[in-house]
């Protein structure tokens, strides 16, 4: 069999060729005198240990692509002998390179995609360990494009004075000033119940992105949004306010703070998920707990509550008279009122939408807690699966899910009438 050079295959030979000599270039340059040199890195499986002859302080760890590499930058050490012991499993070669006079880099090279779990220093800070998880060449990109994770150095090393850090300034846009509120479409009777629909994120904030057709949440929730909007407008039964009718952002608070100003009896805010698994499809609502009702639930929580922190800094602090209100018991009365709306949701919309079998859960959804409005979030479909967001995109789709949406809102608010008439009655 001949084997014969391509394009891609020279490509691939430069870049292997450069890697290594920029990073041979940097192993002759003059290291720190007083920093933990590496003295081993012993690889024994999916298990993988870097020794040193001193403490070092800390550590980051990233991927590298084409090649498939783990890098791992190391504070207060420099590099040494490149005792590189085991092999046979996902690493094939480790190399060292000194970045900075403080920092060392072991680079690993990878047989299979994997990234780093469970790393942590030992007590004296003089060895480093951490497991190599498989994951799929999906994954691989998706925690490529994370960015670096901080290992944090020992406890017992807290105390050591910090070295000398550079620090540079990044300008990042501030926190809005005054809530605007949108204007109330619908009857002019302001006996009429009023809802905000909110379509999730806007600006600079895209939301998820499908991989293969570039769509993006925060078009997709828009149209999702006015389309419910232009559907319960047409009954004339209710009002309803959008928190964006643009492309704009809004931080957390302002979102369910909007429908607290116009004091909403409902609020519904619109989204759409994405999952590593292309497979996943189908449609959930979520409403407010603590306590998450799965790991699926927490993981949303943990993604859509970060939607106010840009560069690490937190755009939406809460305030202190909000605190107190979340623990009032009139949370508790719109968290009910709250779940039956998911439930009855699911039940009117199911023959327009297609919705995940285990379709309610709980979550602890900053968005969700405005303490005296009843509040879900509905996530229509998931972007990341073909079908979900062909569905979401087109214009049939966006108007199915109005209708359904329409639906549930018209029979909740029909239902709290006939209450309110029989109490008034009896």
């Amino acid at each position: 069999m001949k084997f014969g050079w391509t394009a891609d295959t020279a490509a691939l030979h430069t870049r292997r060729m450069l890697n290594s000599l920029a990073l041979a270039s940097v192993m002759f340059a003059a290291t720190p005198g007083n920093a933990g040199g590496i003295s081993a890195v012993d690889v024994r499986g999916d298990q993988v240990t870097l020794r040193f002859d001193d403490s070092v302080d800390g550590a980051s760890a990233f991927l590298l692509n084409e090649p498939r590499r783990i890098a791992l930058d190391i504070s207060g050490a420099r590099i040494g002998a490149n005792g590189f012991t085991g092999g046979g499993g996902a690493v094939s070669a480790v190399r060292q390179g000194q970045v900075s006079d403080e920092t060392a880099r072991v680079v690993l090279d990878l047989v299979t995609p994997a990234i780093v779990s469970n790393a942590q220093f030992a007590q004296d800070g003089k060895s480093l360990s951490f497991s190599l998880q498989g994951v799929s060449d999906s994954g691989f990109r998706a925690a490529l494009g994370k960015g670096r994770a901080r290992i944090d150095a020992p406890t017992a090393m807290m105390a050591r004075a910090p070295r000398r850090m550079h620090s540079i300034t990044v300008p990042i846009p501030a926190a809005a000033r005054g809530l605007v509120l949108p204007a109330v479409a619908g009857p002019r009777d302001g006996a009429r119940p009023l809802v905000v629909i909110d379509a999730g994120h806007g600006g600079h904030d895209p939301g998820a992105i499908n991989r293969e057709n570039g769509k993006r949440e925060k078009d997709v929730t828009l149209a999702i949004a006015q389309a419910i909007r232009d559907q319960l407008l047409k009954s004339g039964r209710v009002r309803v306010a959008l928190t964006r009718d643009d492309d704009r952002f809004l931080i957390l608070q302002e979102r369910y703070g909007i429908a607290r100003k116009l004091n909403a009896d409902l609020f519904i805010s619109i989204h759409a998920d994405s999952a590593e698994n292309d497979e996943a499809h189908g449609a959930t609502v979520y409403t407010l707990s603590e306590t998450a009702s799965d790991r699926e639930a927490a993981r949303l929580a943990a993604r859509e509550n970060k939607a106010d922190i840009i560069n690490g800094v937190n755009l939406g602090g809460q305030s202190g008279d909000v605190s107190s209100i979340l623990i009032d018991l009139t949370q508790r009365e719109s968290m009910n009122i709250s779940a039956g709306f998911a439930r009855l949701l699911q039940r009117e919309a199911a023959p327009y939408v297609p919705f995940r079998s285990a379709y309610h859960r709980f979550a602890s959804l900053m968005v969700l807690k405005a303490p005296d409005t009843p509040s879900v979030l509905f996530e229509t479909g998931y972007i990341s699966n073909v079908d979900d967001s062909a569905f979401l995109s087109s214009r049939e789709g966006q108007d199915r899910i109005a209708r359904g949406v329409a639906r549930a809102i018209e029979v909740h608010f029909a239902r709290k009438l006939v209450m309110r008439e029989d109490r008034a009655g009896g």
